[in-house]
């Protein structure tokens, strides 16, 4: 029911845009207007959900290791697994970011026998579909902005060569945009097909599949199949991203689809799951070192406690402690 809604929701976005702009032509909403809107909102919703993540108070220390800690000089420990220092939590965050380290070594459990005996294996699966979804993104992202500067930036020309280097056909494949689109259509089959992802899925979770379905299919027919000026295209791109936005005539409806779900998708990153990307670097439990052993952490909550100490108590009772043959330190 959450990937039908969804689903139709991606729909609605499309006709919106195929009916503002061949029906009304309203060329300054989808291609001024609208983007700018999104790129606020982005910008906007991002600062404000950092800046909450920051305030929020850490009363535990609580880093996530599976490695041996720091202890005594003669033991040794996991510099990685269980980082005791800055260094340490740099390279582990590093790891996580670049690789999907954690989501590497995420296994997978089923039972056997009659739910006797509880088996576990590897599941590289979805380590493969979540870093060739993040790092062709990455590329696709990269390679767009040869739209938005002039003159192009040396190292966006180098990857776009890099990228296209199979030069199968004219204009010739770029091999993110097909990497991109099959991982993130993996990405939803397995959210739909497995019983208990599918459990956990909400709408929440299909809609941005959805959305870059949709940006990557635009995207791949506007190179290949429905040709656009790509003259024009850079022409109302650079525009835009120089505060001084033109609207060139005959640039094609699938561009401005194409653009409609990518403002649709920046307007509401900061308010979906997708803001892992910013959240990944607050989560105390992966940007703590873990050194419990070396320095004493306090809640920034505790509050003074009037404690009744041990003497206090013998001093209180030492009678009748002895009275009972209760040994005291005090006589």
């Amino acid at each position: 029911m959450g990937a039908l809604l969804s689903f139709f929701v991606v729909i609605v976005l499309v006709l919106l845009a195929l009916a503002g702009v061949k029906g009304a032509g309203l060329y300054v909403l989808f291609g001024t207007i609208i983007p700018y809107a999104a790129f606020a909102t982005f910008i906007l919703g991002v600062i404000l959900r950092v800046i909450k993540w920051s305030r929020s108070p850490v009363p535990f220390h609580i880093p996530t290791t599976c490695g041996q800690e720091k202890s005594l000089p003669w033991i040794k420990y996991s510099k990685l697994e269980s980082p005791a220092g800055t260094m340490g939590v740099i390279g582990r965050m590093a790891l996580e970011v670049l690789l999907f380290r954690s989501l590497f070594r995420n296994l997978k459990s089923e039972q056997r026998d009659d739910g006797a005996k509880l088996v576990y294996g590897s599941n590289k699966w979805l380590w493969l579909g979540g870093i060739a979804f993040h790092w062709s993104m990455l590329i696709v992202i990269i390679r767009h902005l040869r739209f938005f500067t002039h003159p192009v930036p040396f190292f966006v020309n180098i990857i776009d060569s890099l990228d296209g280097f199979l030069q199968i056909g004219a204009p010739h494949l770029m091999i993110t945009g097909v990497v991109l689109l099959l991982a993130v259509t993996y990405l939803f089959l397995r959210r739909a097909f497995i019983p208990q992802v599918r459990y956990i899925s909400l709408p929440a979770d299909y809609l941005p599949l959805f959305l870059i379905m949709g940006i990557a299919t635009s995207g791949i027919l506007m190179r290949y199949f429905l040709k656009v000026d790509i003259i024009h295209v850079k022409e109302l791109t650079l525009g835009l991203a120089t505060l001084n936005p033109k609207i060139p005539a005959g640039i094609g409806v699938i561009f401005y689809i194409h653009l409609f779900l990518i403002s649709t998708l920046f307007a509401y990153f900061p308010f979906s799951k997708l803001m892992h990307m910013g959240g990944v670097f607050l989560s105390p439990t992966r940007n703590l070192a873990n050194n419990s052993r070396m320095k004493r952490h306090v809640n920034p909550w505790n509050y003074p406690v009037k404690v009744h100490t041990y003497e206090e108590y013998e001093d209180q009772f030492r009678e009748k402690m002895k009275d009972a043959g209760i040994p005291v330190e005090k006589e």
